[in-house]
């Protein structure tokens, strides 16, 4: 009986610090759907 105490202990034990640990912040990287156009330059009726 006390082994299996002593196992669910150390279990719950493992867990609390699985739990605590500092994890790795994972980088977003923000895609433009659309591409970035570049407006029309206004040249006269004529050019």
């Amino acid at each position: 009986m006390s082994k299996s105490i002593k196992l669910i202990a150390a279990f719950g034990l493992f867990a609390a610090v699985a739990a605590c640990a500092q994890q790795q912040q994972e980088e977003y990287v923000v895609v433009d759907p659309e591409p970035i156009s570049i407006e029309p330059v206004y040249t006269g009726k004529y050019k």
